[in-house]
């Protein structure tokens, strides 16, 4: 039995798009999912009742009004988005794209200061106490924020890096507060309820913008103050896909420790990008044999791709600890030797 549209749930439409993208593009869409958030998907996709196929289109068609929406909100604002959307789709569509969307998304705060000069912010914040930088820095852009963190006194980084870590839900008022001192140009639009910033990942990518010396000074700090912490981000600290980021010869000496059951495992879900640098860095032979492997190996788990480029990963970390490979970071002119 179908259902009508208008009693999809979103968690049914999110699983229906995924279906209709097919499982190449599906799969890299998991790989930025949380697993609680794959699971629920999974359970979806597999509890679907039938759908009809103009579903497919319409969820489509409300899938791209949105990230449409969510572009011209980064280009310009909710009213820029709001302007250009009513000349597309007219006021009451406009009106319901930009409500799901704010609903949804939730547009963040501090958005004139992830457009302003990070030495700038810098000099406005840094007397400030570290809980309030970590939360300003929770709202930057990665780069913004690893250039600030960079800058801060040694003896702050840590402190300010654990607190960025540990962020979880802060009320409306306090960053309206906050966010009332750094407002230079334009107001925000919040949702009256709690929003979330910072955490792990927020960390991870800020730590892999600053320079070596600054990460593993924080990250000693951290070992002694909170070791589980330390541990959690040093395992997100080098992503998979981020081996595009090596030059040849530190991909040639990955290779030569990797299994090759692991690169098969680890490819079968990787960018073009990275299948490339990889291929490129084997004999034919070698990178011939291993495309058979990932043919012939039929489908697999997720959760095994995901483990094997998480040990490929901890390898090449592994690597670069005792010094033979170097992973640039953003903002160094570092050779890989």
């Amino acid at each position: 039995m179908s259902m009508r549209f208008s009693e999809l749930t979103g968690k049914q439409k999110a699983a229906i798009l995924l279906i209709t993208l097919g499982p190449d593009v599906s799969a890299k869409v998991f790989r930025h999912l949380r697993e609680d958030e794959i699971e629920d998907l999974t359970l979806e996709i597999a509890a679907l009742p039938r759908v009809e196929p103009e579903y497919k289109d319409m969820i489509m068609s409300e899938f791209h009004e949105l990230c449409l929406a969510s572009e011209y909100i980064s280009q310009g604002g909710i009213e820029y988005a709001k302007e250009v959307l009513e000349k597309a789709l007219g006021a009451d569509r406009a009106h319901e794209v930009i409500t799901k969307l704010t609903a949804s998304l939730q547009v963040r705060p501090f958005d004139f200061a992830r457009k302003a000069d990070p030495g700038q912010l810098l000099n406005f914040i840094q007397n400030e106490h570290p809980q309030t930088i970590a939360l300003i820095m929770a709202y930057l852009q990665p780069e913004q924020a690893g250039i600030i963190l960079s800058a801060l006194p040694a003896e702050r980084q840590a402190d300010v890096a654990r607190r960025l870590a540990t962020l979880d839900r802060t009320s409306p008022d306090v960053l309206r507060e906050i966010e009332g001192t750094l407002e230079r140009k334009l107001s925000s639009f919040m949702i009256q309820d709690f929003t979330a910033a910072g955490g792990l990942e927020t960390t991870v990518e800020v730590l892999n913008r600053v320079d070596r010396v600054t990460e593993r000074t924080i990250m000693d700090t951290l070992e002694e103050e909170d070791p589980e912490l330390a541990d959690e981000i040093r395992k997100r600290m080098f992503m998979f896909e981020d081996i595009v980021k090596l030059d040849d010869r530190a991909i040639q000496q990955v290779i030569r420790e990797v299994d090759t059951r692991d690169w098969a495992l680890a490819l079968k879900t990787a960018s073009e990008d990275v299948s490339a640098r990889i291929y490129k860095n084997m004999s034919k032979r070698a990178a011939d044999m291993l495309k058979e492997d990932i043919e012939y190996m039929g489908p697999v788990r997720l959760r095994d791709v995901e483990e094997a480029q998480q040990r490929i990963v901890s390898t090449i970390r592994r690597l670069e600890e005792t010094g033979e490979i170097i992973i640039s970071r953003g903002g160094e002119d570092e050779i890989i030797v």
